[in-house]
């Protein structure tokens, strides 16, 4: 068994390592690239200020102006309208880092830069991380010849707390037994009995919830229902109540989720869905009561994604997070949908004073409010998030920036790419 359990926890080890070390490779390698890109174009738009200062006072401009603005080892091309192209520095051979950037005035900026910069960089980098990889190697051998004649009797305690758990008791015992591994393990089932017994609280949750979730569509229902009874147009009115039947289908759909979550929580309701639909219905049912307000909505970003999740659950976070930003914000209500690693990400912005600082890292707490209101619809909004496997989380208290996490689906259709605000 010893013998076992070494090659068991190098093999782990080795298999840990093989994983995060390409992950982190991929990782700092689009770090470091983007990084130079960015540096790049931000020296064009300097480059671009300086000329057009210079072009609006009538100052000269050559290459003998403009030596000293640049960094030794990158070249600049301006192009003034009018006048002939000035070439700054020496022009790099190779692949290279190009930014551009254009002026009011029309002047037109190009910076380049070697790639082999960047290649360089990274090289150290992966040196760094097979440096550390390696450590990591002899560090298990080690450990693992230390400790693998202390294994047998903890395994058997982690044994009997597994079963525990399985059994129903969701009571986490907070053993430990001086082995990293092993109290790795032990912490992974004690956070899973955490885990369950938050699940079997937020049951109850739901139940004590539901008033307050369907106080959202409600609120959008009944703004449709005055829109109708505020005209004598009947195609106004047939469009309206067609809008109102839709959603008294979707309120539907969610007292239905409510009641199956109550039920079994194991029953899952995630599907791939088109995430432009729901930000635009989102918006089509705020639209009214921003316009009363004097307010604007909008949104911007990546079209055509493409996510997996609950679609009425995650239009109930957008309709919660929207409602916040018409009660406590201020200005315009910007949605913007972008892509982050394997997730979809619709951040929710207003103009307003944001989240007081005393209250950011508790916001999402449930009877946490800034101002008059009960507390519990950003809490809930975070809940239907996480029931799907997504998050809800706040980027920026000021001004308050929300941001809804939610994984993209596997085999995605081809995505348009980011759109103007509509």
């Amino acid at each position: 068994m010893r013998r076992r359990l070494i090659n068991s926890t190098l093999a782990v080890v080795l298999v840990v390592i093989a994983v995060f070390g390409v992950s982190l490779v991929i990782v700092e390698t689009r770090t470091i690239s983007n990084s130079a890109q960015e540096s790049v174009d931000s020296e064009a738009l300097r480059l671009v200020s300086v000329i057009e200062a210079k072009v609006l006072e009538h100052e000269r401009v050559d290459d003998g102006v403009l030596a000293d603005q640049i960094g030794p080892d990158r070249f600049a091309r301006i192009e003034i309208p009018g006048g002939p192209p000035i070439e700054v520095g020496q022009r790099p051979s190779g692949s290279v880092i190009r930014g551009t950037a254009t002026g009011d005035q029309g002047e037109r900026v190009t910076v380049e830069e070697s790639r082999a910069t960047v290649t360089r960089e990274v090289g150290r980098s992966l040196m760094i991380i097979g440096a550390v990889a390696l450590l990591a190697v002899v560090a298990a051998v080690l450990l693992a010849l230390r400790q693998a004649n202390r294994l047998a009797s903890p395994l058997t305690d982690l044994a009997e707390t597994a079963e525990r758990l399985g059994s129903g008791d969701p009571r986490p015992r907070h053993k430990r037994y001086g082995v990293p591994e092993l109290d790795r393990v032990a912490d992974v089932l004690d956070a899973s009995a955490e885990r369950i017994a938050r699940m079997l609280t937020a049951e109850r949750r739901l139940a004590a919830d539901a008033s307050h979730q369907l106080r959202t569509p409600l609120t959008a229902l009944s703004m449709r229902l005055e829109e109708i009874s505020a005209t004598d147009d009947p195609d106004i009115v047939k469009e309206e109540a067609n809008v109102a039947l839709t959603q008294v289908e979707r309120l539907t759909d969610v007292v239905e989720r409510l009641l199956t979550n109550a039920r079994d929580p194991r029953t899952g309701s995630a599907v791939a869905f088109d995430l432009d639909e729901v930000v635009k219905q989102q918006i089509e049912e705020w639209r009214p009561a921003y316009r009363s307000a004097g307010r604007a909505i909008v949104c911007s970003g990546k079209q055509g994604m493409r996510a997996v999740g609950t679609p009425g659950a995650v239009a109930q976070v957008l309709a919660a997070l929207i409602e916040n930003s018409l009660m406590h914000g201020g200005g315009t209500v910007a949605l913007r949908t972008r892509v982050t690693g394997n997730q979809a990400v619709i951040e929710v912005t207003d103009e307003g004073p944001g989240v007081p600082a005393d209250l950011g890292a508790r916001i999402f707490e449930r009877t946490i409010s800034g101002r008059n209101s009960t507390g519990i619809g950003l809490a809930v909004a975070r809940d239907l998030a996480e029931a799907d496997g997504g998050r809800l989380e706040l980027l920026q208290q000021q001004p308050a920036v929300f941001a809804l996490f939610l994984s993209r689906e596997a085999r995605p259709r081809k995505e348009e790419p980011e759109h103007t605000v509509r």
